[in-house]
This record gives C-alpha cells, structure tokens and sequence, in this order.
C-alpha cells in the first residue's frame, strides 16, 4: 500500500505549503478504513465528519425525496476526493446529501478538528475545499439537466456508455440499481432496457447488462 504521506502529498494540493508540525497532524489524524458495500457513510442528520479520500471503489451521493425516490447527484470513484461529507467547514454550501458505498470502498478520511484549524491558518485549504466542491456541482447540474431536458433513452444511453467505458461490456447492475443512478423508476427503465435489446444494443439477464453493439450506444448517447 503506498504511505500515506505519498497519498497526501498527491492528494492534497496545499500539502507542500503546511509545515512539518501540520503536516504530522493530519498524518495523526488520518483514519483509513473500508466502507462495506450498501454502507451509508454520510446523512444530513450525521455529524459532519471531514474529507473523504477515496483509494479504491466507489461513493454515490444522492437525494432522497419524501416518496422515497432516490436521484443519484454523482459518483466519487479511485483518486477522488468527496467534500460534501465536510459541509460543516464550507458555511456557504447548504447541501443536505446521503453518501453510500456502492461497493466496497476504502477511503481516508480527514477529520473536520485537524481541517478546520489548518483553514483559519491557510487560505489555500479553503479554496481547495470550495473548488473540489465547486466541481462535484457542476457535476449535480449536468445530472439535472439530464433530468429535466433530455429523454429517457438517451438519458439511460449515456449511462450505459459511461459504464461500458469504465468496466467493460458486461455490468453487474439490477434494473433497480440503475435507476438510481439516473433518477428514475425501476419500471422506466426496464421498458428502455428491453427497447435496447430488441434492438440489439444490449442483451439482459438477471442481475447484468451486457453492451453488445458499442457503435449504436455510442450514437444514442450523442
């Protein structure tokens, strides 16, 4: 496993800045650990626990709706960095989200104590705070303009193009599953799904997606 003073200093753009003494004190403070798949590690009624840096597998941050209808925001994969779990530090993001592991999932996490001190000393903290949170919302407004003004096919294309590009033709993924991700309702997307197939882009079995004709999603998803 690589040290974690070489995951912080390439982490961490402010890393170089801290003196030896601030620098062992997020060292000290660091705590490494595995969230279990299906694990919700973030909730607005949580206590804010501090930056996540995520080593291997993958954080969904999402909204729940009185209906208890889920919409996925945006994923935080391997050599990301998860800020909203620290929105106590940031008083001008007002942002209640869950955070779950969609499998498991190690992360390091810096605790809001050690954070919260180096940003009263050292501006550059904060802009990292608020330019790594800046981004995951750009990210939030791609997903509601997928919501709002694109159709249910290219919505669902796009998902599936980003899956096939990360791991391959063949998703381990319940209807359900993805329509979590892209906000939508379980039957909705099995009506697509099963549009997809008779058109032979996909073929469907319980529990996986397999992308059978990349050339056709990848026009799908414009």
């Amino acid at each position: 496993m690589i040290p974690l003073d070489a995951l912080l200093t390439e982490a961490l753009p402010f890393w170089e800045g801290l003196s030896p003494q601030e620098q062992q004190l997020l060292l000290d403070t660091a705590v490494p650990s595995t969230i279990p798949k299906g694990t919700i590690t973030h909730r607005a009624d949580q206590d804010c626990k501090g930056i996540m840096l995520v080593l291997a597998g993958q954080l969904r941050a999402y909204i729940l709706s009185e209906e208890g209808r889920e919409v996925t925001l945006y994923r935080v994969q391997g050599g990301d960095t998860c800020v909203m779990s620290s929105s106590c530090l940031m008083d001008a993001i007002v942002f209640d989200v869950l955070i779950q592991a969609m499998e498991d999932t190690q992360v390091v996490t810096l605790p809001v104590t050690a954070l919260s001190a180096l940003s009263q000393r050292h501006p550059e903290v904060e802009l990292f705070l608020y330019k790594t949170a800046s981004e995951r919302f750009s990210d939030i407004m791609w997903t509601m303009q997928q919501i709002l003004f694109m159709g249910m096919d290219r919505r669902a294309a796009i998902f599936l193009w980003d899956e096939y590009t990360r791991q391959g033709p063949v998703l381990s993924m319940t209807h359900e599953e993805m329509a979590r991700y892209i906000g939508s309702a379980r039957e909705v997307v099995t009506k697509v799904l099963k549009y997809f197939a008779q058109e032979g882009i996909v073929s469907l079995r319980r529990g996986k997606i397999t992308i059978l004709d990349k050339e056709k999603l990848r026009q799908l998803a414009g």
